[in-house]
This record gives structure tokens, sequence and C-alpha cells, in this order.
């Protein structure tokens, strides 16, 4: 295993239940034998879009096994815990990570009371329920986080700048990139879209760095996975589905269905580039261990293994 895990028991353990919020440090792996093996480590990478932003603000994640499904477990300051995953009955068929709406709940171990649910973006077995705000999110990993922060910081168990995206997190590490040209200023001579505009300054700061750390962080607003480039290009690529499918032509399914499969191609580049951001990281010359370099160091690199038949990890 990598330095992370190596020093998962060590300082770094009771560092990452700080409440403060750092971009560039990540709470441990948690501790125990699993860690190790191949199943365990590619069902931490289908929900890494879960588990990467949670970690970036100190808060220990675990992958368990439900009723019927795999849950992500997220430990909490005041020793109460955070369960994510899909509706475990009536269970369904999806892979792991991508479940047709999440749920979280809050407990305690000693306190019964203190359960809630925070989020659920189910689809309701009763269709005579009423619809909730968030179930038109599905399974969109986004406005997950952003539910959690806002109850976490309610309750005081993140302080407020936590309610920033992991982007906004970001730009704190990443130097500015140039303003891009609005549609408005450009002359016909000079086309250049404004996303255009945004990946080329990107592209231009990665060309001219030497440090890896920086390469590493340009590299994360691409690859992150709650709201990097590719997320919103897989978002965009939906919702111009979405719009074809309005279309009163006889091939607005099919092109509904190619801008589907476009958004799924994109966002798979991101999951088979997961480890990107940590390897180039790992190229930076090593500075002196301090249990905040500790816990900031780079994630495993996940092999693909086949998930085994469902069974609790512990």
């Amino acid at each position: 295993m990598v330095a992370e895990d190596k020093n998962t028991p060590t300082a770094a353990h009771a560092d990452a239940r700080r409440t403060s919020v750092d971009a560039s440090a990540l709470a441990p792996l948690p501790d125990h034998r699993n860690v190790d093996t191949a199943w365990w480590q590619e069902l931490w990478r289908r929900h890494a879009h879960i588990t990467t932003p949670l970690r970036q603000r100190g808060l220990e994640c675990d992958i368990e096994f439900g009723l019927s499904a795999y849950l992500v477990r997220v430990s909490l300051p005041d020793d109460s815990y955070l369960i994510i995953g899909p509706p475990q009955e009536p269970s369904c068929d999806r892979p792991p990570g991508d479940p047709q709406g999440w749920i979280v709940t809050r407990q305690h171990p000693d306190e019964q009371a203190l359960f809630e649910v925070i989020y659920d973006s189910a689809p309701s077995a009763d269709p005579g329920a009423p619809k909730r705000p968030e179930a038109r999110h599905g399974g969109n990993a986004t406005p997950l986080i952003e539910a959690i922060d806002q109850r976490l910081i309610q309750l005081g168990l993140l302080p407020a700048v936590s309610s920033s995206t992991t982007s906004a997190l970001m730009s704190a590490a990443t130097p500015t990139l140039r303003a891009p040209k609005t549609p408005d200023v450009c002359d016909n001579a000079d086309r250049t879209s404004v996303c255009g505009d945004v990946l080329l300054a990107l592209t231009d700061r990665l060309n001219a760095t030497e440090s890896h750390a920086d390469a590493a962080a340009l590299l994360h607003q691409v690859l992150n996975p709650t709201s990097g480039l590719l997320e919103r290009l897989g978002e965009f690529f939906e919702a111009a589905g979405e719009k074809a499918r309005e279309a009163e032509q006889d091939d607005g399914s099919d092109l509904h269905d190619d801008l589907e499969d476009a958004a799924a191609t994109v966002r798979m580049i991101g999951e088979d580039l997961h480890t990107a951001v940590d390897r180039i990281r790992a190229r930076a010359p090593a500075r002196q261990t301090t249990s905040a370099a500790l816990a900031s160091g780079p994630s495993p690199r996940l092999p693909t293994a086949k998930i085994p038949m469902p069974g609790r990890t512990r």
C-alpha cells in the first residue's frame, strides 16, 4: 500500500478527526484488513465520488454491506455517523456506487432518538406519496454532498466554510486562470468559446508550471469526481439529451440515447484516471513529514477486481 495506508493507524488517524477543511488534505483510509484486498479497493473506487469530497472535509469513510447493497459509513466528530447508500428494500441490480437515488441518514450508536434522514433522492415505491424535491437529482452526488454540508454546518460538526463545493475548495490552492472572453465580445474573426478559453488557459498553466503539486491541482480541476470538468461535461451531455427528447422529430429519442452514452463515456474517463492526481503529486520533492502531510498523502491505486457476492466487510 502507499504512504497513506501505512500511516492510517498513527497520528494522521487522529488528526483526521479535525473539522477544519483543507483542500489539499484527505482523511485517512479506514484501518481494517479488507483495505488491502482488491475487491474492497474496487468498491472504494466505485464510491470515490462520495468519499473523496467527504474526506476533503476531514471525515473518515468506510464501505460496508447493508441489507442488500453496499453503503458508505461516515464517522462524525460527535461519535454519530452517516449512512449513505441506495434503498435497501427492495434490492436492485444496479452496480455499487451507481444507484437510482441516494438515502443519507444520521445515527448514533447510543442515542436512537438522534436518527434523522438528511437526504433522500431515491425513487418512491409509493406512487401516491408526495414527490420529494431532491428526487429529481437521482444518483447525482453533487446535491447529496451539498445537503450533507448544510446539515453538518447546522449541527456545528463542520465549519461554515465547508458549504463550498469542492471546486471552491480547490480554488484556494490553484492559481487563478486568466478570464475568458464572453460571447458578446468575440468578434467575427475570433469565435473561441468561453469554455474553450478556460480549458486553453488551464492547459497553458499546466505547460508553464514546473511544480508537480501545481500540476496535480490543475488536473484535479478536470478529474474531481463531484465538480470537475469531466463531471460537468457529463451533466451537459445529459441536459442536451433531455433537450433532444423534447423535440418532436422522430430521431429525438435516438439522439437522446447517443448523448446519454457520451455522458457515460466522459465519466468513465474520469474513473479510469482516478489515481492520476495522486500519482503526479507523488512526483513532487519529498518534504519533512508531519501529521498533516501524512493525512494529505495520495489515495491508494485501486486495481480492477471482481466484486464478491454480498457479505459484510468486517
